[in-house]
This record gives structure tokens, sequence and C-alpha cells, in this order.
């Protein structure tokens, strides 16, 4: 099968890395230490030669390492498919983040049709009962991973609907500036819709045609009920007057709710148990891996964050064995390197340590 992997990453001035260079075979990655060490701020690395803000959603400013506050660089060598790629990814202080492919700057979006990089991290263990809000985030990212394009559509959207949430709170009742406004956001929140119904069609598929150990979810999506620009263009302007009233728009794809049920036990995933809900996060996240891996001709580069603290030893046995699998490269954290004795030899094993200069590992 065609690979999708980094196997060279060089850090400059990142969070506490002053200087590192990681080697990789392209196979599982497992970096152990205590917390704090640096673990995660390698996978945040990685996430950044993806188009975003990575897997803490920071700013550019937030990445570079203190207190010199020179800026920052990734830097990586990618294999995708049939193909090797020199990608890095830089911001100085003060400036917006720039991306370089083969010696070239390029957009951020050309990074997802290079690679697709898809993550679990601890934040997002709440999910199933935090607000809607985190739920349609943690959606649109998995639809970004199958259509690059989607960011790009939810900018669009969010852009005219903050216009228009400022004539509304400001009780503008000129018909044409909503006109405009609204058939932007309409044309931009057609293309969210269909982007979101099709990825949860092919991970509902993903997780039926799946042997796993993890439980799959039930996935349906509520609040999405305009689908077409002409059904969208219609409710806005009928709804210019509640919006009026309200200060904001009340609907559109902005309010959807990624919704789950437990399949086994029929329970949603908001009342599950604290190990089901992290068990059901998990399962997306490999059927995500697995409709990745049919619809871009590899599978995904995985970043697990402390994933393997929260299961027994024999669903990180499972958890091992699936991502062998799927023959992704999987970089994994962890506080011990007890947490990856099911690996055996089959993982390059890193252990990071805090000093005087920052980060290392060895």
């Amino acid at each position: 099968m065609p690979k999708l992997a980094v196997t060279s990453l060089n850090l400059s001035h990142f969070r506490s890395y002053k200087q590192a260079h990681i080697e990789s075979d392209g196979g599982i990655m497992a970096l152990y230490g205590a917390n704090g060490a640096g673990k995660t701020n390698i996978l945040e690395a990685i996430s950044m030669l993806s188009p975003g803000r990575g897997l803490r959603r920071a700013g550019p400013a937030e990445l570079m390492r203190q207190p010199e506050a020179l800026g920052w660089k990734v830097s990586a060598e990618l294999h995708s498919l049939s193909e090797v790629h020199e990608v890095s990814t830089r911001a100085e202080a003060d400036t917006p983040r720039s991306v370089e492919i083969d010696g070239k700057k390029a957009p951020q979006v050309a990074l997802g049709r290079l690679a697709r990089i898809i993550w679990l991290v601890p934040v997002m263990d709440r999910l199933w009962v935090e607000g809607a809000g985190e739920r349609r985030r943690f959606l649109d990212r998995m639809v970004m991973s199958f259509h690059p394009k989607h960011a790009e559509a939810t900018l669009a959207y969010e852009k005219a609907m903050r216009d228009r949430n400022r004539l509304l709170k400001d009780q503008v009742n000129d018909a044409s500036w909503y006109g405009a406004l609204e058939a932007k956001m309409a044309e931009s929140g057609a293309e969210i819709v269909a982007n979101r119904a099709d990825v949860l069609a092919r991970l509902q598929i993903a997780q039926d045609n799946a042997q796993t150990a993890f439980p799959t979810a039930e996935l349906s999506l509520i609040g999405d009920n305009l689908t077409t620009p002409e059904e969208m263009t219609e409710a806005f302007s009928t709804g210019r007057t509640q919006d009026l009233r309200a200060g904001r728009t009340l609907d559109g794809p902005h309010r959807a709710d990624l919704h789950a049920v437990f399949q086994a036990k029929g329970v949603e995933a908001r009342a599950c148990s604290t190990g089901e809900q992290k068990a059901l996060l998990i399962s997306l996240t490999l059927a995500n891996a697995r409709a990745l891996r049919d619809d871009f001709g590899a599978p995904p580069i995985l970043l697990l964050d402390e994933v393997a603290a929260h299961l027994d030893a024999d669903r990180r046995a499972a958890l091992y064995s699936e991502l062998h699998a799927l023959k992704a490269q999987a970089w994994l954290t962890g506080t011990g390197p007890e947490l990856f004795e099911a690996l055996k030899n089959s993982a390059t094993r890193l252990h990071v340590q805090e000093s005087e200069s920052g980060s290392t590992f060895s």
C-alpha cells in the first residue's frame, strides 16, 4: 500500500524546543516522558503540516519558544503516496504563518492536498458533554481531512454571517445589504452541509464494515435542515424579523450539532460512562482513518496524545493491533514506556525530557 508519513522532522524555536531533529521509518513512534517534558509539542509541530491552527488551535505567536520569541519553523520530509516533498511552515515575530512546499511558497490549503493528518487529544474527552460548538469543530476537522476546501467554505460563511450579524445588531433594515450577504452565506452554507453529510456517510460505512474492539456510534446531524442555496436564501430572508429581535442569525449550518448513539446499547454518547465516551472517540478516529485510507489511497498520519493512559492493557493491545492493520504512521505519547509494552519491537521509542536548555529526547 502507498505510504503517507513524516520521515524527517526539524523544529526550530518551536514551543519548548530550541532545535530538534527526528528521523522515522514511517511506522509507529512512541514518545514517553514526564508531564510537561515536551511530548505534545512534537505532535503539535506535525499538526502544523496540515491546514489550520494545529491540534491546540494556537496562534503563530503562541508557538514561539520563550523568552527569545524570535519566531519558529517546522520542516519535514513528507512521503505522500509515490512522491517525496520538502514541506515547511514558519512565522516570525508579528508576522502571519507562511508555508513552503518544495522550496516554493504555497497556501495552507495546499498542505491538505499532500497529506491527511488527524489527531485525538485529551481536551476532546469532554466532547459529548460540551456545547454544540465543540462538536461542530470536531466534525468539521474530520470533514476537512476529506475535503480540504471545506475550510474555505467555512471561513466564507462565517465572514458573511459576522457582517450580517453586525447589521442585525445595529438594527439596519436595508434589504439589498442583507440580500448580498445572504447569497454568500447560502452558497458556502450549502457546500458545508453537503460536505458534512458526505463525511458522516463515509464514517458510518467505515464503522459498520470494521472488525474492531471499540464501540461503534450511530451518527447524525441535528439542525442541518437547510440543504440547498435556495432553501437557505429563503430561510435567511424570511427570518430577518426574528433575527433582528435576537441581534444574530438564528438558523443555518452554524447551528448544527453532531449527535452520536452508542450502537450496541442504544444510549446517547452524552449519557455514556467516561470510559465509553473515550472509546467512542477512539472508534471514530479509527473510522476516520480507515475511510481516508480508501479515499486518499494511503492511511493518514495519526497523532494520538495520551490515549494509551486511558485504556486498560487489553484495549491498548487492541488499539496497537488496529494501528498495525491500518499500516498508518502513528505518533503516540504517554508518561512511561510500560504503556507501549504491547508494541514490543514494532515501534520507535523516544524518551522526551526537560532540561535547562529546553526539551530534548533520546
